[in-house]
């Protein structure tokens, strides 16, 4: 039922968007107590995609706290009728996911290891009992399957209309046909914001706005200067008559191999799926007035859909069907949802872009989105869906359109280790991009940078993916030879980086990082900056450049991040600006035990351990160039970074292979760094490090200094907790058996019990084996010697591989 559109002056939050997310967003803050809130809904509730979505609810996601949140949905959406008396159509029906090949039953088999560590039932069965299940099934040329007892589905509108009266109930008020016409902003925060309805106008005055406006948002966060990436392709599924055989307790089926998933509906099937190149829906704007609308019909495009479903359920070549249903959704470039607080604008939350997997995760999305508006911050490690993932290039059109219909069909690609998305390359290039190419590189991309992973022989072609030992591993252990016995050049040009600067840079950088950075010019310091919790918000280096300046160095994907946490620290009346450089340098690490051998030969400066010693650095000449050089090795071992102008990194780089190649120096890729890093216990941000993990459990609390003058956040935290002790431990691990291959994610089990996941994975030449780091968890506080003295196994698509574990490789 329309309520009067009577808007209030003043709100605490205002949310746009009536959709199931922002309905749930309103539930969730209602909930916490925060009885202010405001939804805003252009046209009715669910009016834009979330009537037409499918209402398919599964509990497995990628990581632990994402399957958190989506078993949270599930307990909400069971619990909703029995609060609010309406009914919201969940079913807990059970998903059958089949495998049509021997890689995909391998693939679910380590999913399922996955699920397993995470607390969810399920039981592989064989094809017969695959078809036991679900009788209009083709078992004939499948693998396997999974039977997953916990999953369902639910009525979209129905839920939302439960969520609605939820929200009403605690004191929120939902308003339809109001439409959000701007924000008003003030210092870079929200203020307030415009409305407008059929026969009124106004503003409200509010201290937190959410924009959940589905396929809107993108062109809503516009308005007020924030980027929401994300951009509608055409989604289509089938609705039949009644079939034979179908119920009203049949599961949810999914062949992701033919692209395509089923639901009962009214005794017929619904049926559709995730091809594998879609079709964007490319409108200069999507109508305001798009509602309980759908695009044209488009047989020719659901062929390939349509084609399989037959194959896989011949009960369908001859059902009648109602209707090919074509309702657009929104989509990322990255396939993970939008959440968080824009880094443009103060108080200004995003909760958007769901992937066609709204009703799954809205009910989780709604409470972490609460809980950050009411905690200040978020309240767990929400990286993968971050907003501050992106960068502001991700806002242009023509990369959305084209990642879109990519990342469509991620939803059932077959997921190799390690794969790279394809559209939208290159874009971002290092100045040695063209000279990598020639000589073999096969590139990955970060936040969109081109990066060589690895070198391929001249002649030789890229090895084909698997979920075993990879065809690239012995170009890779070659790699890792050369950098452990002589010398190689690695291109991280990716780097972000920054300039910060102002009469309180120091003040506030003291505030931020763990470590002490007032240190002598020229000389570079590793530290963490913190979260009250304690918490990894990043780890970088800091190098003074000056008394007032710093150069900051930070991880490929972190730009926007991190530059929104220091921002943000800096307090009215302090002097400090950040300036983001990353463009204008490149940095070129020379590795290896003659990596001082091939410098001295084009550089007359010192460079000896005396003259340069570990974290220090200084300006040199290479060749022509002029570079600051810092004795400094994210692999282990003798080696130097090279901060060189973009403009002077090719002269540069040709000046050390000219010089080098009697010395046996080669390029090496990203693969080689990442496996030296794991063999050397250097951690990663967002591997290793995040927002949960405190530096007492990383093992890097040589980076902590408690003593340091002045207060810094996360202090107090970690005060706590080195008093209290750890009750997870970051452990470095030896797989026993020299054929194992984790590729990162597997479950660890701790006696026998599963206690964590592998964080990274990588082969190690000098140890013949598979090397990994992961947290273990326990109920209690371990000592180390209980910590290494445990039984440690991996479980590896469910095949359990004993390991050792350390906390350093010696």
């Amino acid at each position: 039922m329309t309520e009067n559109v009577v808007c209030p002056e003043f709100a605490q939050v205002v949310i746009v968007g009536g959709g199931i997310a922002g309905v749930s967003t309103a539930y969730h803050l209602a909930k916490l107590g925060c009885r202010d809130v405001v939804l805003l809904e252009q046209g009715k509730l669910t009016c834009g995609t979330t009537w037409h979505a499918a209402g398919l609810v599964g509990q497995l996601r990628a990581t632990r706290n994402a399957t958190r949140m989506s078993r949270y949905g599930i307990e909400l959406y069971s619990s909703l009728e029995a609060e609010t008396g309406l009914a919201t159509g969940w079913k807990q029906c059970g998903s059958l996911n089949v495998a049509r090949t021997p890689d995909r039953l391998t693939l679910l088999k380590r999913q399922m290891a996955r699920a397993k560590s995470f607390g969810i039932d399920f039981e592989f069965v064989s094809p017969a009992e695959a078809g036991a299940i679900s009788p209009i099934l083709r078992i004939d040329d499948l693998s396997g399957a999974v039977w997953i007892p916990g999953d369902g589905k639910a009525n979209p509108t129905d839920l939302t209309q439960s969520l609605a009266r939820g929200a009403r109930m605690r004191g929120a008020r939902i308003l339809e046909d109001v439409r959000a016409m701007s924000v008003v902003s003030q210092r870079g925060a929200v203020e307030g914001i415009r409305w407008k309805s059929a026969d009124a106008e106004g503003e409200i005055r509010c201290e937190s706005i959410v924009n959940c406006g589905g396929q809107w948002a993108r062109e809503f966060g516009r308005l007020a200067g924030v980027n929401v990436p994300l951009f509608s392709a055409e989604h289509f599924y089938v609705v039949t008559r009644p079939i034979a055989g179908v119920h009203a307790d049949f599961p949810v089926m999914r062949d992701p191999d033919g692209y395509i998933y089923y639901k009962e509906e009214v005794g017929g099937l619904v049926m559709g799926g995730f091809e594998p190149v879609a079709k964007p829906w490319n409108v200069a704007s999507i109508p305001d007035r798009f509602e309980f609308q759908l695009l044209p019909e488009d047989w020719e495009h659901f062929e390939i859909l349509m084609t399989n479903a037959i194959h896989r359920t011949p009960c369908l070549e001859t059902a009648e069907i109602k209707m090919l249903l074509n309702g657009p959704e929104s989509f990322t470039v990255d396939g993970n949802f939008i959440l968080g607080e824009a880094p443009e604008l103060r108080r200004y939350f995003v909760c958007a872009g769901f992937n066609s997997a709204g009703i799954a995760n809205a009910g989780g999305a709604g409470r972490l989105i609460a809980e950050w508006i009411v905690g200040g911050r978020a309240p767990l490690d929400l990286w993968d869906v971050d907003i501050r993932r992106f960068a502001p290039f991700h806002a242009n059109r023509a990369h959305l359109s084209d990642r879109t219909a990519e990342t469509l069909g991620l939803h059932y690609a077959m997921r190799w280790p390690r794969e790279e998305l394809a559209t939208v390359r290159p874009l971002r290039r290092s100045p040695l991009y063209d000279r990598l190419r020639a000589k073999g590189a096969v590139f990955g991309s970060k936040l969109n940078w081109e990066r060589a992973n690895y070198f391929l022989p001249p002649g030789a072609d890229e090895p084909p993916p698997t979920l075993g030992r990879p065809g690239w591993l012995p170009l890779v252990l070659e790699e890792q030879r050369a950098t452990r016995e002589q010398v190689v050049v690695f291109d991280q040009t990716s780097f972000s980086k920054f300039v910060f600067k102002g009469r309180d840079a120091l003040g506030v950088l003291q505030r931020l990082c763990a470590n002490d950075v007032d240190v002598a010019v020229d000389r570079m310091v590793y530290t963490a900056m913190l979260n009250e919790r304690g918490g990894f918000e990043s780890d970088l280096t800091i190098t003074r450049l000056g008394d007032d300046s710093f150069f900051i160095l930070t991880g490929s994907a972190q730009a926007t991040r991190d530059a929104d946490w220091i921002n943000r620290h800096i307090r009215d009346g302090e002097f400090a600006v950040l300036v983001d450089v990353t463009s204008a340098y490149s940095v070129i690490s020379v590795m290896g035990p003659l990596a001082a051998t091939l410098l001295s030969r084009i550089s007359a400066d010192d460079i000896g351990k005396e003259a340069l010693p570990f974290s220090a650095t200084r300006e040199i000449d290479v060749g022509y160039a002029r570079v600051r050089a810092a004795r400094m090795s994210y692999v282990g071992g003798p080696g130097y970074e090279l901060y060189v102008t973009t403009d002077q990194c090719a002269t540069m780089y040709d000046a050390l292979q000219s010089a080098g190649e009697d010395l046996g120096l080669r390029d090496a890729g990203y693969y080689t760094i990442d496996a030296l890093r794991i063999e050397a216990g250097r951690r990663a941000w967002g591997a290793e490090l995040g927002p949960d993990e405190t530096p007492w459990e990383a093992g890097t609390g040589f980076a902590v200094k408690l003593d340091k003058p002045g207060d810094f956040i996360g202090k107090q935290a970690l005060l706590q907790q080195r008093d209290q002790g750890a009750a997870k431990r970051l452990l470095m691990f030896t797989l026993d058996d020299a054929m194992a291959f984790p590729w990162g994610g597997e479950p660890i089990l701790m006696d026998g019990t599963s206690v964590g996941e592998l964080t990274s994975a990588g082969y190690s030449r000098a140890r013949g084996r598979a090397i990994a780091m992961g947290y273990a968890r326990s109920d209690r506080t371990l000592t180390d010697e209980a910590w290494l003295g445990a039984k440690y196994d991996v479980d590896i698509a469910g095949e359990i591989f004993a390991a050792t574990a350390h906390f350093k490789l010696a």
